[in-house]
C-alpha cells in the first residue's frame, strides 16, 4: 500500500508482530479487526490501495496530510461501517467517489487541500448522519448539490476556493445545526436564501469572493446571535464584519 515512507513509521507492519500492533492501527476488543486506521502528517506517499476496501470493520480512516496522490478507490464505499474520513492536505487528484453515499454512518468527510476535480456528488445529501462535511482548496465545479438542504445533523460545510458556480440552495436555510458555512472564492451568483438568516447557530459564515447580490437583514445580530465571523466581501455589495458580538 505504501511506497514512500521518510520516516519509517511502517517499519512496525510486518509479520513478526500481530497487525493490531502496527502502527497507527486500532482493532477492535471483542472480534481483533481493524477499525481505526490513522496514519496523519507521516510523509507517507503512494497510490490509496482498492484494498483498502476489504477493511470492513473500519470506522475511521485518517490519512491527512500526507503525499497519497491518484484516485480515491471506489472501493472506500464498501466500508459501512465507516464514521470518519479523513483525506485532506494530500495531492489526489480524481473526482470524489459517488458511492461514498453507500457509507451510511459517515459522520464527518475531510477532502480540503487536494486537487479534485469534476462535480460534488448530489448522493452525498443522503447522508442524514453527516455533521462535517469539507471540499475546500480543490478544483471542483458545477453547483452546491440542491440535496445537501437534507443534511439535517450538518453542522459546518466548507466549499471555499474552488470553481463551484450556480445558486446556494433554498435548503441550506433547513439545517438549523448548521454553524459553519464556508464557501467563499468560487463563482456563485444569485441571493442568499432568506431562510439562511434564521440559522441561529451560525457563527461564522463567508460567502466572499463570489458574485452573488447580498440582502442583509436589519436584524441580523438577533436572528444570528452567535455570529464571530460574518464576511460578504467581493460580491456585488462590498461588505465585512468581524464580530464577538453581531
Amino acid at each position: 500500500m505504501i511506497t514512500g515512507d521518510q520516516l519509517k513509521v511502517m517499519n512496525s507492519w510486518n509479520s513478526s508482530i500481530h497487525l493490531c500492533q502496527w502502527h497507527g492501527i486500532t482493532c477492535g476488543r471483542n472480534n481483533r479487526r481493524v477499525i481505526k486506521l490513522e496514519l496523519q502528517f507521516l510523509k507517507l506517499s503512494r497510490s490509496l490501495s482498492p484494498f483498502i476496501g476489504n477493511l470492513s470493520f473500519l470506522k475511521e480512516l485518517n490519512l491527512a496530510s500526507n503525499n497519497f496522490h491518484n484516485q480515491i478507490p471506489q472501493e472506500i464505499g464498501r466500508l459501512k461501517r465507516l464514521e470518519t474520513l479523513q483525506l485532506s492536505n494530500n495531492s489526489i487528484t480524481s473526482e470524489i467517489p459517488s458511492n461514498l453515499s453507500s457509507c451510511s454512518k459517515l459522520t464527518f468527510i475531510s477532502m480540503g487541500g487536494n486537487q479534485l476535480t469534476g462535480e460534488i456528488p448530489a448522493s452525498l445529501g443522503l447522508l442524514s448522519n453527516m455533521k462535517t462535511l469539507g471540499f475546500a482548496i480543490n478544483r471542483l465545479r458545477g453547483s452546491i448539490p440542491h440535496l445537501f438542504g437534507n443534511l439535517s445533523s450538518l453542522e459546518a460545510l466548507s466549499l471555499r476556493t474552488n470553481a463551484l458556480s450556480g445558486v446556494i440552495p433554498e435548503g441550506i436555510g433547513r439545517l438549523t445545526n448548521l454553524s459553519i458555512f464556508w464557501v467563499e472564492e468560487n463563482a456563485i451568483s444569485g441571493t442568499i436564501p432568506l431562510t439562511m438568516f434564521n440559522l441561529s447557530n451560525i457563527r461564522s459564515f463567508d460567502i466572499g469572493g463570489n458574485n452573488i447580490q447580498p440582502t442583509l437583514p436589519s436584524d441580523l445580530a438577533i436572528t444570528m446571535p452567535y455570529v464571530d465571523f460574518f464576511s460578504i466581501w467581493g460580491t456585488k455589495s462590498l461588505a465585512k464584519y468581524v464580530s464577538t458580538n453581531l
